[in-house]
C-alpha cells in the first residue's frame, strides 16, 4: 500500500519527525515498510528562466536555439526541441550539475554542432507530475532565478506492506490512527455529515445475506462528470493512481482516506430496484476491465431488476454500469461484504482490485455510512447535483467485537514487570479501546483482530517496545523429535555434499508444461498423476514439481549461459503427485537430486581435460552413503538414455538417467548431463545412529587380478551382484579396472567382452598365508563361472 507523508498530515502533525523516525516506529510497530521515495523537486540548481529569444537551428528543423535569462548576469544558449512555448515565458531551467529524476545530471554539450548549456524542462523530467507535452510554464510573477523547489511542494511516498489481520492500517486514516498512538501525538478530528437511513422496500433486494448483510445506496441526481479539481488529483496522483473523472475520483479518494470500498452507478443504466444476489452457475459478468469472467452460485452478484449485472459484489463494477461523461445521475454503493466470499470470488476469477484487497481482510463495520457521507459531500462539491434526503438500506451492520478483559496478573508475568498497568492501560487508551468495569476493554469496531487477552498484551508490547521487554527466561529443554532427526540428517548430507564439491540450489516448486519432459520421477508417472495449478500466474508456474530436476536443469542452463564449466548441483525438497493416477489424495515426498555435468578435471601441463560421465555420479552417491553397496540396474526412462534404478543394499533408493543428447543440445548443455533423484527418506534411515571410525588394517592385504570373458550385453551390475551374493568373508573389495572389446572380432568375438577385475583379500585378526588367499579366490571365480557362465582368461 502506498502512504502518502502529505496526505497523512492532514489526519496528524508529523512535521517534527524526520523520514526515517517515522521508518523506525512503523517497522517496531509490525508495518514493513518497503520503499521509501522523495518526490517532487530535489536539485538547487533548477532555477526560474525566462526565454528571451528563439531561432531556429541551423542544422536541425525540431530544435530551436533559445537564449534564457536564469538570473546570472547575462543569457545562456540552450537548445530546446519543445514547442508549447513563446518568447518571454518562464520555464524550469536545469543548469549545468542539476540532478534530475533517474540518476541523470545535465552538463554542457553540442547538439547537431550548436553549444547548449543547460536545459529548459518539462514537469516530468524535473520530478513533478505530467502536465501538457512540452515546457513547463510557469506563472509570469515567477521570480527569475528562484530555485523551483521553493514553488511546489514536496513529498515522500511510502510503500508498505499491511499484514493480512491489520486491515484498519489499509487507509491513510488508519495509518495516522497508527502512528498517532506511537507518538504519542493528537488525531486531527475528521467530520463527517450525519446520514439518515430510510426503508429500501422495493428499491432495494438483498437475497444472499450471508454473504451481504448490509447494503446501502443513495441517489444524487444533477452530477455533471467532468475532471477532478486540482487537490483531489494531486492526493490520487501523490499515491501512484492516476485521475479519470470527478465521481470515480472521489470513490477512489475515500477508499484510501478511509479504508471504505463505495461504488458509483450510472442511474440511467439501472431498471428498478437493486438486487444483491448469488450469480447463477456459467452466468457471464463483463467487468470494468473490459474482460468476462464465467462465474458460479458462490459468486455475489449486484444486478437491476431485469437480471442485468451491474457489479461483482466487492470487486469490480461492471462496463455496462459505469460512470461516463453522459452520466447525470448516480446511485452511490456502501454495503459490508464478507471476507470469505469476496476471498474466494477474487481468487477464484483471478481479479484483484483495491476494493476486493480490502473486503477480503476485513472493512471496519460502522465505517460504511461514514464513507458514504463523506463521498456524497465531496461529489456535490466537485459534480454539483442534489441527494436524497436519506439513504436506502437492507440489513444491519455487523458487530464484530466485544469487550476483552486485560488480567494485570498474567500483563506483568508476560511483559517481566517492564510496564505499570497505568502505562499499559495508556497505551490502549491510545489505540482507541474504551476502559469499562471489571477489566474490561471495549474494542472498537476497526480492531476485530482484538479478541482474547493476549491480544491486548501483544497490543501493549509492540507500542511499548519489545526491546523494553526483559529477556529473563533461558531456553527449556525439549525433547528430539522426527523432525529434528531429519533436520540433522539433511544437515549431514548437505555438509558431504559440500565437502565433495556440489553447490546446493533452491528453485521454485512449480514448473512449466515444458519443463515435465526433463523430470524423473521416482516411479513413473501415470495419467492423472500430475497435479496441475488452476489459476497458474503465469505459463512458467502451471505444474507442482513431480521431480526436482527440471529446477536443476534450468539452473544448469543458466550457468552454462554465464559460462561455467563444471556444473555439480544438488538440492533437497518437496516433490507432488495423485497417487494412482488420481484416484488416491495427493502425495507428497522429499527427494534429493544431483546433477553433474561439464568439466570434471580442468586440463592443466600434467593432466588433460575430463569430462564428467555417469562414474563421477555414482561415486559422489558412494561417498553420500558411506558403508553402503550402491549399484545401478538399467531401466528404460522417457526422454533419457542409460536410464537405471539405483539400489543401495536391497532396496531401490531412486533413479539414474542421462539427459538424452538431443534435449542436451536444445537448452546448450554439454553433451553429457547426468542426473539422479533419491528418496530423502530412505537416505535419512541409511545415515542415523552413531557413525563409527574405521581403525587402520594392522595386517597386511592380498590382491589377485582375474580377466573374465562373458557376453558383451552382460551389465556390470550382475558381476557385482554375484560377488555380494557370494559374500567371501576375506574379500574387502572388488574393483574392476580394465575392459576390452573388439567389433572386429578378430582378438574377440564382437559378442563377447573381457573385464578385468582386482580382488582384495585380508582377515582383520591375522596375516594371510598364500594358499588361503588362493583358495578364497577361486572360490570367487568359482561363484561367477557359476552364476553368470564367465570364463577366465
Amino acid at each position: 500500500m502506498n502512504v502518502s507523508l502529505n496526505w497523512l498530515g492532514t489526519h496528524l502533525d508529523v512535521a517534527g519527525k524526520s523520514i526515517k523516525e517515522i521508518d523506525d516506529l512503523l517497522t517496531f510497530a509490525g508495518v514493513e515498510v518497503e520503499g521509501i521515495e522523495t518526490k517532487g523537486i530535489a536539485s538547487e540548481k533548477i532555477v526560474v528562466a525566462q526565454i528571451m529569444e528563439a531561432v531556429q537551428h541551423p542544422n536541425a528543423d525540431k530544435l530551436k536555439v533559445t537564449q534564457v535569462d536564469a538570473g546570472e548576469g547575462s543569457l545562456r544558449q540552450i537548445v530546446c526541441g519543445a514547442k508549447n512555448y513563446k518568447v518571454g515565458d518562464k520555464v524550469p531551467c536545469a543548469l549545468p550539475g542539476a540532478a534530475l529524476p533517474g540518476g541523470f545530471t545535465i552538463g554542457e554539450a553540442k547538439m547537431r554542432g550548436v553549444e547548449s548549456k543547460g536545459m529548459l524542462c518539462a514537469a516530468s523530467e524535473i520530478g513533478l507530475p505530467e502536465g501538457e507535452d512540452g515546457l513547463l510554464i510557469l506563472p509570469e510573477d515567477a521570480v527569475i532565478g528562484r530555485p523551483v523547489k521553493e514553488m511546489f511542494d514536496s513529498d515522500v511516498l511510502l510503500e508498505l506492506e499491511v499484514t493480512p489481520n491489520r486491515p484498519d492500517l489499509l487507509s491513510h486514516r488508519g495509518m495516522a490512527r497508527e502512528l498517532a498512538a506511537l507518538l504519542k501525538t493528537p488525531l486531527i478530528p475528521l467530520e463527517t455529515p450525519e446520514e439518515k437511513l430510510a426503508s429500501a422496500e422495493g428499491k432495494i433486494r438483498v437475497e444472499a445475506t450471508d454473504t451481504c448483510p448490509f447494503y446501502s445506496a443513495i441517489r444524487i441526481r444533477g452530477v455533471e462528470v467532468k475532471d477532478s479539481p486540482a487537490w483531489l488529483k494531486q492526493r490520487l496522483e501523490s499515491i501512484g493512481l492516476k485521475p479519470i473523472n470527478n465521481i470515480v475520483d472521489v470513490t477512489n479518494f475515500v477508499l484510501h482516506e478511509l479504508g471504505q470500498p463505495l461504488h458509483a452507478f450510472d442511474a440511467a443504466k439501472v431498471s428498478g430496484a437493486i438486487v444483491v444476489r448469488p450469480a447463477k452457475d456459467g452466468e457471464i459478468f463483463h467487468a470494468l476491465d473490459d474482460e468476462k469472467y464465467e462465474l458460479s452460485g458462490e459468486d455475489l452478484l449486484i444486478s437491476d431488476e431485469s437480471g442485468a449485472a451491474l457489479a461483482l459484489g466487492g470487486v469490480m463494477g461492471g462496463l455496462e454500469s459505469g460512470v461516463s461523461a453522459s452520466t447525470t445521475e448516480i446511485l452511490l454503493e456502501a454495503a459490508y461484504f464478507t471476507p470469505q466470499g469476496i476471498r474466494r470470488t477474487s481468487r477464484k476469477t483471478a481479479l484483484m482490485s483495491d476494493s476486493s484487497y480490502r473486503f477480503e481482510r476485513g472493512v471496519d463495520p460502522a465505517g460504511v455510512l461514514k464513507a458514504s457521507a463523506l463521498a456524497v459531500k465531496l461529489i456535490l462539491e466537485t459534480a454539483g447535483g442534489e441527494a436524497d434526503a436519506a439513504v436506502l438500506a437492507v440489513g444491519e451492520i455487523p458487530v464484530l467485537t466485544q469487550p476483552v478483559v486485560l488480567d494485570a496478573k498474567k500483563l506483568d508475568q508476560l511483559m517481566g514487570g517492564s510496564i505499570a498497568l497505568a502505562e499499559a492501560e495508556e497505551i490502549l487508551t491510545r489505540l482507541g479501546l474504551t476502559k469499562l468495569a471489571d477489566g474490561q476493554w471495549s474494542v472498537p469496531s476497526f480492531r476485530a483482530d482484538l479478541q482474547r487477552h493476549i491480544d491486548l498484551v501483544e497490543e501493549i508490547a509492540r507500542v511499548h517496545g519489545l526491546d523494553n521487554v526483559p529477556s529473563r527466561f533461558a531456553g527449556a529443554f525439549v525433547p528430539a523429535s522426527a523432525v529434528d532427526a531429519a533436520y540433522d540428517a539433511d544437515m549431514v548430507l548437505r555438509r558431504r555434499l559440500a565437502a565433495l564439491g556440489v553447490f546446493e540450489c533452491q528453485t521454485i516448486k512449480l514448473i512449466s508444461d515444458a519443463q515435465m519432459q526433463d523430470a524423473l520421477p521416482l516411479r513413473p508417472l501415470q495419467d492423472g498423476d500430475v497435479i496441475r495449478v488452476k489459476l497458474p500466474l503465469s505459463e512458467d508456474h502451471v505444474v507442482m514439481r513431480p521431480s526436482i530436476i527440471p529446477g536443476l536443469v534450468a539452473s544448469a542452463v543458466r550457468n552454462v549461459r554465464q559460462q561455467a564449466k563444471a556444473l555439480r548441483f544438488f538440492e533437497m525438497g518437496r516433490v507432488f503427485r495423485n497417487a494412482g493416477g488420481g484416484k488416491a489424495k495427493d502425495q507428497e515426498s522429499e527427494n534429493l537430486a544431483l546433477l553433474v555435468s561439464g568439466n570434471a578435471q580442468s586440463a592443466a601441463w600434467s593432466q588433460k581435460e575430463r569430462a564428467a560421465d555417469l562414474y563421477d555420479l555414482k561415486g559422489l552417491i558412494s561417498a553420500l552413503l558411506r558403508n553402503q553397496a550402491i549399484q545401478f540396474f538399467p531401466r528404460d526412462r522417457d526422454g533419457f538414455v542409460l536410464s537405471c534404478d539405483i539400489k543401495a543394499g536391497d532396496q531401490n533408493i531412486g533413479v539414474f538417467g542421462r539427459i538424452a543428447p538431443t534435449r542436451a543440445r536444445e537448452l546448450d548443455l554439454p553433451a553429457e548431463t547426468h542426473v539422479a533423484e533419491l528418496d530423502l527418506a530412505k537416505l535419512r534411515k541409511m545415515i542415523s545412529g552413531v557413525q563409527h571410525v574405521e581403525d587402520l588394517p594392522q595386517f597386511p592385504a592380498s590382491t589377485r587380478d582375474a580377466a573374465m570373458e562373458l557376453a558383451a550385453t552382460t551389465a556390470n551390475a550382475e558381476i557385482e551382484k554375484v560377488i555380494a551374493k557370494h559374500a567371501e568373508p576375506l574379500l574387502i573389495s572388488a574393483e574392476c579396472f580394465d575392459v576390452f572389446t573388439d567389433p572386429s572380432g578378430e582378438k574377440l568375438a564382437a559378442d563377447r567382452k573381457s573385464v578385468a577385475y582386482r580382488f582384495t583379500y585380508r582377515d582383520s585378526g591375522r596375516t594371510l598365508k598364500s594358499d588361503e588367499v588362493d583358495a578364497a579366490h577361486q572360490k570367487m571365480l568359482a561363484a561367477l563361472t557359476k552364476g553368470l557362465g564367465v570364463s577366465f582368461r
